[in-house]
């Protein structure tokens, strides 16, 4: 039966052009000859806080299988999508380092903890806080039969077993014993369908096959459900 492999949705843009170097000179170590984001860039996980007191990470992954984040030993940074106020007068953080290479990590309990070149003390580590982390969608583990990694659904057609476009998905859910699929009908008003979003289990009883080279979805579905 179709699954799905979870590694999360989210995906990367461009990072923005490098700011003017700082006068106070480098921030940290940590930036040294770092790649840049990749374009195939997926987010994974983001930082919980410090784990232990010699600079481990807590990291809460965006599935409950953490193989894609697993499968790369370089975690590229983006910032929080919000911001820590600071007391009046503190000086503010230094920049986050843009990659981290990792020496360890694994479950335990529901997070992941980690350990990482460069990050030797719990406060080092709790300034990553919040922090958003990515893996190429390259290095992820090969799947199974039959088996999707999330992102690689988003931003397919689907098409119902009478040819009708059904939409697009534009985001799955997890409900536990399987994912859904969230599609969002056609704009043109010749294309079947209703203005509302589609919502599609994926699962053997919908959905017929996958067709990753036509980049489309075939499902047992009725235009009007």
């Amino acid at each position: 039966m179709p699954t799905s492999r979870r590694p999360g949705p989210r995906t990367a843009s461009a990072p923005a052009a490098d700011p003017k170097p700082d006068p106070r000179g480098p921030a940290s170590s940590f930036d040294d000859d770092a790649p840049p984001l990749p374009d195939d860039a997926v987010e994974v996980a983001r930082v919980l806080g410090a784990w232990g007191v010699k600079g481990g990470l807590k990291l809460k992954a965006f599935s409950s299988d953490p193989q894609a984040l697993f499968s790369s030993r370089r975690w590229f940074v983006q910032p929080g999508e919000r911001r820590r106020l600071l007391p009046p007068g503190a000086r503010p953080p230094a920049p986050l380092p843009r990659l981290l290479r990792v020496v360890q990590a694994r479950e335990q309990g529901d997070a992941i903890v980690a350990t990482c070149q460069g990050l030797d003390d719990r406060d080092a580590a709790e300034a990553l806080t919040g922090a958003r982390i990515f893996v190429s969608r390259a290095s992820f583990p090969t799947p199974g039969d039959n088996e999707f990694y999330w992102v690689d659904l988003i931003g397919l057609a689907v098409r119902n077993r009478a040819g009708q476009a059904l939409g697009t998905v534009t985001h799955l859910i997890e409900t536990g014993p399987h994912c859904v699929l969230c599609v969002r009908p056609p704009t043109d008003a010749g294309a079947a369908g209703t203005a509302d979003e589609v919502l599609i289990p994926f699962v053997d009883a919908y959905v017929d096959r996958v067709d990753r080279d036509a980049r489309t979805i075939h499902v047992d579905w009725d235009a009007d459900d």
